[in-house]
């Protein structure tokens, strides 16, 4: 489900990026992802649920746990975000928060793979590290078949929605084989 929304987010930031170019096609291959994605996520929701009694009080606790601390990676995540957009803005260079943001979302995979035990987050959080970094080395202006359009928003947009959404449908089919 956080790979859907985030993903779609970070699409909507593509598409605003890329000014009409590829319209409608980009905005609606976002759409059939987000909801094709979508319904994965609620279909692994009701089979969760019917698994629900076959979980031990145990394994109950030891997922309470691991809910906190996601809670919290997730909290100092936003925290992060937070703190660059406000000092984006201070030194009037927010052209700068999404490749930050992105490498901030990277940064935050490393924790939750080793806390979901989950070693393909090592490589969704490199990927939007590196997607980050190339940002800064784009223009951030550029004019493609005629139509101006923000380089690094697009960039940075797309390339980080389709590293979200590769690792959601790689999350829905591992549990898929799980069941």
């Amino acid at each position: 489900m956080f790979m859907t929304f985030f993903g779609a987010l970070w699409a909507a930031i593509g598409i605003i990026g890329s000014h009409e170019l590829g319209a409608p096609w980009l905005l609606v291959f976002s759409g059939i992802v987000t909801l094709i994605l979508l319904i994965g996520a609620v279909s692994l929701f009701g089979k969760a649920r019917n698994m629900n009694d076959a979980v031990t009080p145990k394994e109950r606790e030891q997922w309470k746990k691991i809910n906190r601390k996601f809670g919290l990676i997730f909290a100092l995540e936003g925290l992060a975000i937070l703190i660059a957009s406000v000092i984006c803005n201070i030194f009037n260079h927010f052209e700068a928060f999404f490749p930050i943001m992105a490498i901030i979302v990277g940064i935050h995979f490393f924790p939750l793979a080793r806390l979901f035990r989950e070693n393909f987050y090592y490589g969704t959080g490199v990927v939007l590290c590196i997607l980050g970094i190339i940002t800064f080395l784009l223009p951030i202006n550029a004019t493609l078949s005629g139509i101006s359009l923000i380089a690094t928003s697009t960039f940075i947009g797309f390339g980080s929605a389709l590293t979200l959404w590769v690792t959601g449908l790689r999350i829905w089919i591992s549990i898929l084989q799980q069941i």
